[in-house]
């Protein structure tokens, strides 16, 4: 798992889901749809972050995601690290767009810079040494609160957060049960990380 190659998201209406998405987001981006009625409630653990070069782009990828059907978290606002907003798409995932720039340098292009997971975690110390101990390197890591993972050669960086502390930064209650909704794809075996996010081999993966 020394990458991570897809993002799945399972979703109630594939049809609808895909539409959303392309509609949002583009067509391009390493996000897989597979059909689920798992049940779920509250906060499923997890955000996926989009990160972008200037506001504008903040701006043009939020405003798309609202006109799409999104419901708007943390409306689009400067703060000393940055610039972004926080959406919640109509199945229910939880997405940040952000950029650490303050002024654009040009007009918006669309482009996503980076796809991040930002896992909730009970544990840093044992959810990183699970990843550790599987070929992820740390390149980033902030005492018991924050680490992130070189994305390789990947198109899709890991990081980990405090679970309250994440929840809290998106501005929801942490508390959630069932399915989180998310398989991450990479690596050659099956297996469960410590917080109970699943990987998958890429070939499982289905395209929308």
């Amino acid at each position: 798992m020394a990458t991570i190659d897809t993002v799945t998201l399972e979703v109630a209406d594939t049809t609808a889901a895909h539409r959303f998405y392309t509609e949002a987001f583009g067509p391009d981006t390493p996000l897989r749809l597979r059909a689920s009625h798992a049940p779920t409630d509250g906060f499923r653990g997890f955000i996926l972050a989009l990160t972008v070069s200037q506001p504008a782009d903040v701006d043009r990828l939020a405003s798309a995601a609202l006109a799409a059907g999104a419901t708007s978290l943390k409306p689009v606002t400067k703060s000393f690290w940055g610039y972004g907003a926080v959406i919640q798409a109509p199945d229910g995932t939880i997405w940040k767009i952000a950029t650490s720039a303050k002024k654009n340098t040009g007009p918006a292009t669309g482009t996503i810079d980076e796809f991040v997971i930002l896992l909730g975690v009970d544990d840093m110390a044992a959810t990183k040494r699970f990843y550790t101990a599987r070929g992820l390197t740390v390149s980033k890591s902030f005492s018991r609160m924050y680490a992130e993972f070189d994305a390789g050669s990947g198109p899709v960086k890991l990081a980990l957060y405090r679970r309250r502390a994440l929840a809290k930064d998106v501005g929801v209650p942490p508390e959630g049960t069932g399915s989180h909704r998310l398989l991450i794809g990479g690596g050659a075996t099956p297996c469960t990380d410590p917080d109970g996010f699943a990987w998958e081999p890429v070939s499982q993966t289905v395209a929308p």
